[in-house]
């Protein structure tokens, strides 16, 4: 992999994660979420520049020492600390998992489009969007089968 020529590739993964992420984001907006399609964008598009460049700089400059696992490992903390601003106590109930939970699976399709594992990034993609949707209304209808209404 040379860095320096092979900019439409890098740009196709770049444009790949940030496509994906501001799908999971679009299903963000239309439930009336704060993160939206450029926060979940950003963050898959960030993830993937983390992993591209780290390959690059292993690969084409020939940086000794790089450990491209060690950026995935700074991904995850950096991406856990993100997801923990989000989440908030309100009225005794705990808000923002989902968003939280969301942030951390975009950023790990950023993750494996930068390592062009497009097939797996896709089918998360696919995962992802029918966890916010089709399995928001299950869990909303086992919700109200709950302990709270058995009074």
């Amino acid at each position: 992999m040379d860095i320096t020529t092979l900019g439409g590739t890098f740009f196709v993964q770049l444009l790949t994660a940030l496509v994906l992420g501001m799908l999971i984001g679009a299903e963000r907006t239309l439930a009336g979420k704060t993160a939206g399609l450029r926060t979940y964008g950003l963050v898959a598009m960030g993830s993937c520049l983390f992993i591209v460049v780290s390959l690059g700089l292993k690969d084409s400059l020939g940086v000794s020492g790089a450990d491209v696992m060690r950026v995935v490992a700074g991904i995850i903390t950096g991406i856990g600390f993100l997801g923990a601003g989000v989440i908030i106590l309100r009225d005794q109930t705990l808000v923002g998992l989902t968003t939280a939970a969301g942030l951390w699976v975009a950023s790990g399709i950023g993750v494996a489009i930068g390592f062009k594992l497009y097939e797996i990034a896709f089918y998360t993609t696919f995962l992802t969007l029918l966890t916010f949707t089709v399995f928001w209304f299950i869990e909303r209808g086992v919700s109200h089968m709950g302990p709270q209404n058995n009074v």
